[in-house]
């Protein structure tokens, strides 16, 4: 069986979610900061939801980039 895509079956483009989590992990931002440059590019993403997005996603991002 092939592996599960990282973000299927989610309302946000892959694109978007992965920007989030890899700002939030590479710099000192914090998820308020996040939501405020998504809605100056006109994305309007609260905090909690890239707070969850960080805590999903994070552990498997970081598992697929030690692989390389």
């Amino acid at each position: 069986m092939s592996e599960q895509p990282l973000f299927k079956w989610r309302h946000f483009q892959a694109d978007i979610i992965l920007l989030c989590v890899r700002w939030y992990l590479r710099y000192a931002l914090s998820y308020r900061d996040l939501e405020e440059i998504m809605l100056e590019r006109g994305l309007c993403v609260d905090h909690t939801t890239i707070y969850r997005w960080v805590q999903h996603h994070a552990p498997e991002l970081d598992r697929r980039c030690t692989l390389i």
